[in-house]
């Protein structure tokens, strides 16, 4: 069972991959602007979390889920992929939110231009 919270995080990364590649929302829109801003994501956490454990807020819990790795002093394995789940969900999230604004958008500008040219086209 030592394995079941990174098979879990495994299986969550997957789900975002599929999902942003069904929609082409972060990766499969631009992969190196994705990997770039996914990269800096999860460096930025990485360090807010060693300064968090640094400074006591942070610790590990224990727990029999997890596989016991440390990359540093209160740190897991786990949570490079936990702060990658975070990340690509935020950036699949806000890209997914673009796009269906963008499709109301669209809608909205077709019904308003559909009832324009409808309007002027009666019988004098």
């Amino acid at each position: 069972m030592g394995v079941l919270y990174l098979v879990a995080l495994g299986v969550a990364l997957t789900g975002m991959a599929l999902l942003d590649r069904r929609f082409a929302l972060f990766f499969w829109r631009d992969g190196w602007r994705a990997a770039v801003t996914l990269l800096v994501g999860v460096v930025f956490f990485l360090v807010w979390d060693v300064v968090g454990i640094d400074v006591g807020i942070f610790f590990r819990g224990e727990t029999s889920f997890m596989t016991g790795v440390q990359l540093a002093p209160e740190l897991p394995l786990e949570e490079v992929f936990f702060l990658t789940l975070l990340c690509w969900l935020t950036m699949n999230l806000l890209s997914g939110a673009r796009l269906v604004l963008e499709l109301l958008d669209e809608r909205r500008s077709a019904r308003s231009g559909g009832a324009r040219a409808g309007s002027g086209g009666g019988a004098s």
